[in-house]
């Protein structure tokens, strides 16, 4: 079984059940977000968003592997003036669907543009939702490590003897921490916020992420050979990222303008998927 790439124009609700069960290693995917102006990209009204999204989230419950991750990138509205839980009720019903909530991550967006509203500021961060089907999935840590950083001078000078055991944390807690064990250390585990700068122009795309976005989370989930789905695949970020970090890689877009920017980046292959005698349909090859 050879799979390399293969992006496909149509509607990723119809064109997922053509995806076999328990087959994808990561799904990582920014959806149009909730919004009530009909001339932007989506235009989904958040009071119908949840219902909207069901019908997909359960489709990509069944493609994902037990072993699997689903990462989803999204972002709250503000409605006259109070920011809407269309969000919060997408978590909560997906719950119900089978997914766990596993984390989320902050995608603090390094250069945005500032604003301003009588009630707000801009936001500079957007969330990404990670699910899992069971408790026990793949996840390589180690890959995603950073340096020490500059604490490490000062932090791990001059430690207290509470530094240098794991006792019960001073805030009641429960989670204590040995300090010393970062003596010496050139890295570290991240944290769950993500500083990364947005891509858009460069991208022909209103709502394009940048490749380290995808980059990260492929490292954190993913190893060599591994399957990739973005079902909206937008300006194809996802799908060229998971190519050059040797994934396999499956995109689906619904607009075609969108999908022949991203075919003519993309080489032409014969999918054989998943061990089947015949090529995956698609009206793109």
């Amino acid at each position: 079984m050879k799979i390399d790439s293969n992006i496909i124009l149509g509607d990723c609700r119809e064109e997922i059940k053509k995806i076999p069960s328990n087959s994808i290693d990561l799904i990582i995917t920014s959806p149009p977000y909730a919004d009530q102006r009909k001339n932007t990209y989506g235009g989904i009204h958040p009071s119908r968003y949840v219902s909207w999204f069901l019908p997909i989230s359960k489709e990509l419950l069944r493609v994902l592997k037990p072993s699997g991750t689903f990462i989803l990138n999204i972002k709250e509205k503000v409605i006259d003036g109070e920011r809407s839980t269309y969000v919060m009720e997408l978590i909560i019903e997906m719950r119900k669907q089978g997914w766990l909530w596993t984390e989320e991550f902050i995608w603090h967006k390094k250069n945005c543009f500032p604003g301003k509203w009588p009630n707000r500021f801009r936001d500079s961060w957007e969330r990404l939702l990670q699910f899992n089907k069971t408790r026990h999935f793949h996840m390589y840590q180690d890959a995603v490590m950073v340096p020490v950083g500059d604490w490490a001078r000062d932090r791990l000078k001059n430690l207290s003897d509470t530094d240098k055991r794991r006792d019960n944390a001073k805030n009641g807690s429960g989670f204590g921490k040995n300090i010393s064990n970062w003596i010496d250390r050139d890295k570290v585990y991240p944290t769950n916020v993500l500083h990364l700068a947005t891509e858009c122009n460069n991208k022909n795309h209103s709502a394009a992420f940048p490749d380290e976005l995808p980059e990260w989370f492929i490292n954190l989930f993913t190893k060599e050979n591994d399957t990739v789905l973005d079902p909206f695949l937008g300006s194809g970020t996802t799908v060229f990222v998971a190519q050059r970090m040797k994934r396999n890689a499956i995109g689906i877009e619904i607009v075609p303008k969108y999908f022949e920017m991203v075919e003519k980046r993309t080489e032409p292959v014969v999918m054989y998927l998943f061990d089947s005698e015949a090529p995956y349909e698609t009206d793109d090859h």
